[in-house]
């Protein structure tokens, strides 16, 4: 049986039972694999409303019907694939018919085996032929509307020029950026005055002689008003259809301390502590703001250092009860006796050292919002227990009777995969779902690479700030480096980084000496897999594993295997811990 025929699904309408089992009779033996027949319109009808056909055959006289009724049906359920009509009284009035309806053409009766078999190959060809035509054009207007968007979405000034330096073309950024410099219409680099258009005419002068990418730097500029504006800039080769050189381009973006990176309008370079103008950040504060208005459970979700608290916060602000308590619980950091007394609360004598009534977390968040983090690190009884809450929006302190009614709007947050720990009988199905009525799910850093100049710059001005030292910059391969590395520790491991920088920097600029040496000799590659077992004594290839797990082997090899001692070494938690061990896939079989 031939591949490309045994797919294909064909429907054939004829009310002579003779026809359609001689019909089906010479498609299967040809390789068709998937046949229906059909008596009448009725059946056909049936058949059509339960499954797409690739090709339809049916005769154009039925039973108290016509074979046009079907063709006319076929059409309007959005259906294009070919119908084959097969008729005995073949005249021009009965082909102009079924061609006006759409039909791909008609047999006149008898039907031999190779007319049939013919029109059956020109039809499903045909219809091949088409399906790869529409599937090209959404693909291009697919292609198209990317463009548009990455261009619409460009806050950088772009600027193409010719060889002669005439300005061909310029973006609403770089409109904005030259009529500072200069109020006249400007034509070309060479009318531009001041430290950018230098830049800018060198740059481009050096790329339309070598032919080649001039790297991005840094440029210190000033506009009409003296203010003072930090430009990074590249310039690249352009060339036309036959790869000729035919000018240049030129790629300018505003990495000033202190001054907003110039963005599309309705977009934002930060949300309620988020910092971001990629779209993917776009996207999610929006959601915030959406999700933040309707008073239902949330469930966000996302790797260590991405922001889940922030997003918490987040939706509070943006909540209704944005006036009334935000109260977190980590639940990774309370152990698991005391998580219960911490949530629900208890009355005084409920256990030992009990010598008070205590208001749990709940009580404190009536009229609020809770936030529970780390949410998948609950016991199985925890989890019972939310869940009751959940559903009754009631709750019973340890040692006490008479439940209290609350009224809470309940967040969790989990870097784990919630649905396989569901499927691993881990964590409870029917909590899951109630938690889960929206989830919001952070991107890691390495997602929105562009945001990370934009991060780094906020950073700085706060630890610079708050350390008290004058650093207004940081170096090209610094940042070229920072934008470079994976960041397993997402947008925390940068701050870190950069307050790092802050403390060692002794001058203006963050320079590559102040960064650790982990992320200056080789970044974390995410495509690396790590199947490494900790061991005594271990060897291993420099190009075998990253720098992040190397310093966990070290440190686990240091506490003897102690987890809890690695943590504290580390200065992480241990549920961090455990996460990183799991995603290099660290196994602790014996360490002296």
């Amino acid at each position: 049986m031939s591949e490309s025929h045994s797919d294909i699904h064909i429907l054939i309408v004829d009310d002579e039972e003779s026809i359609r089992f001689t019909f089906e009779m010479f498609l299967r033996r040809e390789g068709y694999g998937f046949i229906t027949t059909a008596a009448t319109l009725d059946e056909a009808l049936k058949a059509v409303e339960k499954e797409n056909f690739d090709l339809v055959i049916s005769d154009i006289v039925l039973a108290n019907s016509s074979g046009t009724e079907l063709l006319k049906y076929v059409r309007s359920k959005g259906q294009e694939c070919p119908v084959v009509m097969i008729t005995g009284f073949p005249n021009l009035n009965t082909a102009a018919e079924a061609v006006r309806y759409g039909a791909f053409d008609y047999i006149a009766k008898p039907v031999n085996k190779e007319t049939l078999l013919r029109f059956v190959r020109q039809a499903l060809k045909h219809w091949d032929l088409e399906r790869e035509k529409r599937s090209l054009q959404q693909e291009n207007e697919k292609y198209r509307r990317y463009l548009e968007v990455v261009f619409s979405s460009v806050s950088d000034a772009i600027v193409t020029v010719d060889e002669e330096l005439n300005i061909v073309q310029l973006n609403e950024t770089a409109r904005r950026w030259f009529s500072e410099i200069e109020k006249a219409p400007v034509t070309s680099l060479k009318q531009l005055p001041g430290e950018m258009a230098s830049a800018c005419l060198q740059d481009a002068g050096k790329v339309i002689r070598d032919g080649q990418t001039v790297r991005e730097h840094q440029v210190e500029c000033h506009n009409n008003n003296g203010e003072k504006r930090m430009v990074s800039l590249t310039a690249a080769p352009l060339r036309d259809e036959i790869e000729e050189l035919s000018g240049a381009v030129l790629v300018l973006r505003d990495i000033t301390m202190g001054v907003p990176v110039e963005v599309q309008e309705g977009e934002r370079t930060s949300f309620h502590g988020f910092i971001g103008t990629s779209r993917i950040m776009q996207g999610l504060y929006r959601l915030i703001e959406n999700v933040g208005k309707v008073d239902t459970a949330v469930l966000v979700t996302g790797e260590s250092g991405t922001g889940k608290e922030l997003t918490a916060e987040a939706l509070h602000l943006e909540s209704l009860r944005r006036t009334m308590p935000l109260v977190k619980v980590d639940c990774a950091s309370v152990p698991e006796d005391l998580l219960e007394s911490e949530l629900f609360g208890h009355r005084k004598g409920a256990f030992t050292g009990a010598d008070r009534d205590r208001p749990g977390r709940l009580f404190q968040a009536d009229h609020g919002t809770l936030f529970l983090d780390e949410i998948g690190d609950i016991s199985p009884r925890m989890q019972l227990r939310l869940l009751r809450f959940l559903q009754e929006q009631t709750f019973t302190p340890v040692g006490q009777d008479s439940p209290i009614q609350v009224d809470v709007r309940v967040i969790a947050a989990t870097n784990v995969d919630l649905h396989e720990k569901v499927r691993a009988g881990q964590f409870r199905e029917d909590l899951y779902y109630r938690l889960k009525v929206v989830e919001i799910h952070l991107p890691p850093l390495r997602e929105r690479r562009e945001c990370i100049p934009l991060l780094v710059n906020h950073f700085l001005r706060r630890y610079a700030e708050k350390l008290g030292r004058n650093i207004s910059s940081i170096s090209d391969q610094s940042m070229q480096i920072l934008s470079g590395y994976s960041w397993p520790g997402n947008v925390r491991e940068l701050s870190h980084v950069i307050e790092r920088g802050c403390v060692l920097c002794t001058g203006s600029t963050i320079q590559i000496e102040h960064l650790p040496q982990e992320l200056v000799k080789r970044p974390v590659r995410d495509d690396i897999p790590a199947v490494v077992t900790t061991r005594p004594v271990v060897e291993y290839g420099e190009n075998d594993v990253d720098t992040e797990k190397e310093q966990l082997l070290k440190t686990l090899g240091r506490a003897g295997g102690n987890k809890a001692r690695a943590a504290r070494m580390l200065g992480i938690d241990r549920s961090t811990l455990y996460r990183k061990l799991k995603r290099y896939r660290i196994v602790i079989d014996s360490l002296s």
